[in-house]
């Protein structure tokens, strides 16, 4: 089927999608096949996965509509205040729903696998853990359990793709397929993708990797209560998590200490140990490592969303666009970021905006500002560069709306780009984070929410102690993850032109423009 100069884009558009449905159609067995293997792996994790999509969507309202309320509020404050109730009351559903979806049973949650439970005499048995194991070895096995099953989604996904090249695709061979081909061969490229894949499951399944629970642990201690062993009374007693953090603290002095991979006094596991307060750091890091990446994710998207759009046009129209893009991409740069961090922190200090995302959305905000004209200086060129084609000469004449030569013509030509630079600017997003929680005094994430900075700040006059773990351990997390974000985008530079192996400047440069 030809397209004719008459066809509108949508027209086109339609015609492509009823294509691959007739391919699918004509050969379901593979999709069929594969799609039987994404059921179960949903269904088994149903409860998990669905909260974690909720949790996204209320993240997404209530920065949207943050955003709006702020631009309504500052001509109209009755309007910001309609958009603010708006707000609260599509939160609030969203959280009525993430709450049902946290009721539904999976495979992998810690009422499945349970690792909390207590002695009933001096050498055991152990009460209320899976199969009665040590608390040690039950979280050991839902540990290993929640990687494997994120090992196996991981690769299906990339199986899904194999699935479409080899059966739906009509073309046999597109320049994506070098990129995988040479990615397969880039070890460095793939400890990154292996080092952003381990973070990336901590993150989304947070709740269930810790031996307990943020909000039983660090939140609300003094509402829960937990059972153990008493060798003096000879009997189980009972005690809120609240008491058995103060009698549990690492103060790196005499018996102040609960190291990592030891048991305290009452019966609980702490694979990284304790914090100065009592709590457990394994909980307080992966909880971290969920709001250092939801920020430094909001924060990389802005920031490309605004160098795609600007790169799109400037490229396209050039001209007088170019040259306001221009102008305004270094009145953002003559602005210093960390004065520009320091100043909104400051500033907005008892406003609404620093509950949300935890005091995180605002700092999202400022750094999608702030990395825009990096991001959009190292996607410039190759934008300009393809929008020189002959291709983009064709577009135009054949009538085709400038939105969608951007779109089709340009923009896989860019994302790539965009891809690298990203994935190493999102490590200094993280860096400059945990730097103005390490800071305090109302900058960062606000507590008791965890975050890796305020962790380093707590065992920072411990380090040389038998408590050293308190800021090391959270500091190793952020060299880890940096240098993974970082190898993976130099693996990404590498599969897409090989000639460039070896690094340059320039990306270490976007690497450190957040700090």
């Amino acid at each position: 089927m030809c397209a004719t100069i008459t066809d509108s884009a949508r027209d086109r558009d339609r015609r492509e999608e009823t294509r691959l449905r007739d391919r699918l159609l004509a050969n379901p067995e593979p999709a069929l096949r594969w799609g039987a293997v994404a059921l179960v792996l949903v269904a088994v994790e149903l409860g998990a996965l669905a909260g974690g999509l909720l949790l996204l969507l209320d993240a997404t309202v209530i920065g949207v509509t943050a955003l709006i309320e702020v631009i309504l509020g500052a001509f109209s404050p009755r309007a910001g205040e309609a958009v603010y109730a708006a707000q609260q009351a599509a939160s609030g559903f969203l959280d009525g729903l993430r709450s049902a979806a946290g009721n539904v049973p999976t495979l992998l949650s810690r009422e499945t696998i349970p690792n909390e439970g207590y002695k009933t005499g001096p050498n055991g048995p152990w009460e209320g853990t899976f199969l009665g194991l040590q608390p040690a070895v039950a979280w050991a096995i839902r540990l290993v359990l929640v990687y494997l099953y994120a090992a196996v989604v991981f690769y299906w996904v990339y199986r899904g793709w194999l699935v479409f090249r080899d059966h739906y695709r009509q073309v046999d061979w597109t320049p994506r397929d070098d990129v995988v081909d040479r990615l397969r061969d880039h070890r460095w490229g793939q400890f990154g993708i292996v080092v952003v894949l381990v973070f990336v499951t901590m993150a989304l399944f947070a709740p269930a990797l810790g031996p307990t629970t943020v909000e039983q642990n660090i939140q609300s201690p003094y509402s829960h209560e937990i059972q153990y062993y008493d060798a003096e009374s000879g009997s189980v007693e009972t005690v809120y998590v609240g008491d058995a953090n103060f009698n549990s603290k690492s103060k790196g002095q005499g018996d102040q200490n609960v190291g990592p991979m030891t048991y305290d006094d009452y019966g609980r596991f702490h694979p990284f140990g304790t914090l100065t307060n009592g709590r457990d750091l394994f909980t307080f890091s992966v909880a971290g490592a969920r709001i250092s990446m939801m920020i430094g994710g909001l924060s990389i998207v802005l920031a490309s969303l605004l160098a795609v759009i600007a790169s799109m046009t400037s490229a396209y129209y050039k001209g007088l666009v170019d040259l306001v893009t221009i102008l305004v991409a270094d009145g953002i740069t003559s602005i210093p970021g960390l004065l520009l961090l320091l100043m909104v922190g400051m500033a907005f200090q008892g406003h609404w905006l620093t509950g949300v995302l935890h005091g995180g959305f605002l700092y999202a905000v400022t750094f999608g500002i702030i990395l825009f004209p990096s991001l959009w200086r190292s996607v410039r060129g190759p934008a300009l560069q393809v929008s020189e084609e002959e291709w983009i000469d064709a577009a135009k004449s054949f009538g085709q709306r400038p939105r969608t030569t951007m779109r089709k013509h340009m923009l896989p030509y860019v994302v790539p780009y965009l891809l690298v630079y990203g994935s190493m600017t999102v490590g200094g997003v993280i860096i400059s984070m945990a730097a103005l929680s390490f800071i305090g005094s109302g900058l960062g994430i606000n507590p008791p929410t965890p975050a890796w900075g305020r962790a380093i700040d707590m065992g920072r006059n411990y380090v040389s102690t038998q408590s050293w773990h308190i800021a090391l351990i959270p500091g190793i997390l952020i060299v880890v993850l940096v240098t993974g974000l970082n190898a993976f985008g130099d693996g990404i530079r590498d599969a897409i032109d090989p000639e460039s192996e070896g690094g340059g400047e320039e990306e270490a440069a976007a690497g450190g423009a957040a700090g």
